[in-house]
């Protein structure tokens, strides 16, 4: 495969990701029933939300990717004290909206210089596996870094098996995609994920799409696997409400890498925060350069 082409689902992936997450920030923590009642079906980047975000602008899923992306460019490699202290940077920014699980792992490191954080039953939320596509992109040839890198970066905030697991094999999977390979080998690391954690199981769908790993897994499977192009994979997902930002920015990276940068609608594109498109532009070109060169 070319790097152009490399590029346009990596792009993909990372536009994918933000539209995602700006797009579902509006209806974050609504149900199903609620965001019907009130949008019908929700399908514009209108903004608003919980958070009062303005149309187009992201969350702390994509803020802390371009932060840890930001700590692997600045390294041309690995450095998890730097990718720690770019969590702590971006925590002290006074962000729109940060996890209690990411909070407290940041703030343990920044008080004690400590990067990983002991297992935790409470661990298992979706902070960790959010944020990890940078770490996806500049490892794409190399399989040995991705689970070590993938996990040090969880480990500053999230140390739980189930995140761990969840974390790479969505990897795994816009690995598969970006280097072309089909819905067959997606689903491969999905029931292999599925035969190590039997709660990950997603058909038939549970309906659930809260920020617990396995609701967040289960809701982006069943949607990315049950629609044919980005839109309607990301209108699905971010429609079950709940955490929709995270779901709705999981769906947005697998359904670019798996269907490129020019099937992103238009519309989206145009309204998602200028500075960040720039941002996560430049990311992805500098991502792919360092997995050619690793």
């Amino acid at each position: 495969m070319s790097t152009e082409q490399l590029l346009n689902r990596a792009l993909g992936a990372y536009l994918g990701f933000a539209c995602g997450d700006a797009l579902g920030a509006t209806v974050e923590f609504m149900s199903p029933k609620q965001i019907q009642q009130r949008y019908g079906v929700h399908r514009d980047m209108i903004g608003g939300g919980w958070l009062a975000l303005e149309a187009g602008q992201v969350t702390d899923d994509t803020q802390m990717s371009l932060a840890l992306g930001q700590a692997i460019i600045d390294h041309q490699g690995w450095n998890v004290r730097a990718v720690a202290d770019s969590f702590v940077a971006w925590m002290a920014s006074d962000p729109p909206d940060i996890g209690n699980t990411c909070r407290r792992g940041i703030t343990r490191y920044r008080d004690s210089g400590e990067p990983f954080g002991l297992p935790r039953d409470d661990d298992a939320g979706n902070g960790a596996c959010m944020r990890n596509l940078p770490v996806v992109l500049a490892t794409l040839n190399r399989p040995d870094c991705f689970s070590d890198w993938s996990l040090q970066q969880s480990h500053i905030t999230h140390n739980h098996p189930l995140s761990d697991a969840a974390t790479l094999m969505l990897g795994r999977i816009v690995n598969r995609l970006i280097s072309g390979q089909g819905t067959d080998a997606c689903k491969q690391e999905a029931e292999c994920l599925i035969g190590q954690h039997r709660e990950f199981a997603y058909s038939p769908y549970p309906g659930s799409a809260s920020a617990y790993i396995v609701d967040t897994v289960q809701t982006v499977l069943h949607c990315f696997f049950s629609t044919d192009s980005f839109e309607s994979c990301l209108i699905a997902t971010v429609n079950q409400g709940g955490d929709a930002d995270t779901t709705g920015a999981l769906a947005g990276m697998l359904a670019g890498a798996k269907y490129g940068v020019e099937q992103i609608p238009e519309r989206w594109l145009k309204q998602l925060d200028r500075q960040v498109f720039e941002q996560i532009r430049q990311q992805a070109i500098a991502l792919i350069r360092l997995a050619e060169a690793l």
